[in-house]
């Protein structure tokens, strides 16, 4: 538990929050119901085990934050809860409300002890890909998803590293609880799209000959179906930017060939070198106590950068 000021409320809440949901307790001496309410959400950041973080802000000390989040949320009594998530306040309940009904509030918005796993697995898996090692990764990584099989990040990760190591049939069954709800939710996600053509392309890879097809394109430029077959070839190989090459050639010549195959495909290929984007910053708290998380841009690369302009000339 600590208690929030003008000082480090950028710090202690809004930072905090970026890595575990932190629960602010706005209240004041005088108030009856608030001395009955502390010791139950003291009680339960105990239990919760590092779920989330409790914090406390005297209304009487700190006027102007308990002011500004009273008016965000249209409240105008303490004892009153704000969940703070990512840099923001989501969520909050008013009064000495039961204990039973702040576990489910706090369910709502806290990770399970699942969840936190796999996060670590996660977190020790990136730092084992940076190192180069990839195989002690992949370990991690299939632990995550063990853990916790809705964290999509862990499951992307995973079928990308069974993918690089050329295990194929481990990638398939990896992946079959995404394409499994295709109609309805995670497929159309860009990043688990991509995973869908690199898988594809690997499949057919045995039954391409690249020597063949390269000869059917020097023979007839125009040949789409020989060089977006090559592409698939040498995505399969993880020859990514010769893959975009080829694509381009279609694109360039025929935007609209085989229901924008070529651009699809070049789009995917491009999620699929691009890292994600990192969690966003929480703003400095200014003066008027302004909350609101800065958005999150992924690290700048200057070959995928380049390819994107390439797409984009073609297009237009």
């Amino acid at each position: 538990m600590i208690d929030i000021t003008i000082q480090n409320f950028e710090t202690e809440l809004l930072q905090a929050s970026m890595q575990q949901p932190v629960l602010l307790d706005i209240w004041a001496p005088w108030c009856g119901p608030c001395k009955s309410l502390g010791p139950v959400l003291e009680k339960l950041e105990v239990a919760y085990a590092g779920r989330f973080q409790l914090a406390k802000l005297n209304s009487d000390e700190q006027p102007e934050i308990a002011s500004q989040l009273s008016q965000a949320f249209g409240v105008r009594s303490i004892p009153f809860c704000v969940m703070f998530v990512g840099g923001q306040p989501v969520d909050g309940f008013v009064g000495a409300i039961p204990e039973a009904q702040i576990r489910e509030f706090l369910d709502k918005h806290v990770p399970t002890g699942e969840m936190l796993e796999a996060e670590e697995e996660l977190a020790e898996a990136e730092a084992l890909m940076a190192d180069g090692d990839l195989e002690s990764a992949l370990a991690k990584l299939e632990q995550a998803v063990q853990a916790d099989p809705a964290n999509e990040t862990a499951r992307f990760d995973y079928v990308k590293a069974l993918l690089e190591l050329g295990l194929l049939q481990d990638a398939k069954a990896a992946f079959a609880p995404v394409a499994a709800q295709a109609a309805d939710t995670i497929t159309p996600h860009a990043r688990f799209a991509a995973l869908g053509h690199w898988l594809t392309a690997v499949e057919l890879a045995p039954s391409l000959d690249s020597a063949a097809l390269k000869a059917a394109i020097g023979t007839n430029k125009r040949d789409f179906e020989a060089r977006y077959a090559l592409a698939q070839s040498q995505l399969a190989g993880q020859r990514f930017t010769e893959a975009m090459d080829e694509l381009l050639e279609i694109i360039m010549r025929d935007k609209a060939w085989n229901g924008e195959a070529a651009r699809k495909l070049y789009v995917a290929i491009l999620e699929l070198m691009s890292k994600p984007a990192p969690k966003a910053q929480a703003s400095e708290a200014k003066s008027t106590l302004e909350i609101a998380g800065k958005a999150a841009v992924a690290p700048s690369d200057p070959l995928l950068d380049q390819y994107r302009r390439k797409l984009s000339m073609a297009l237009f």
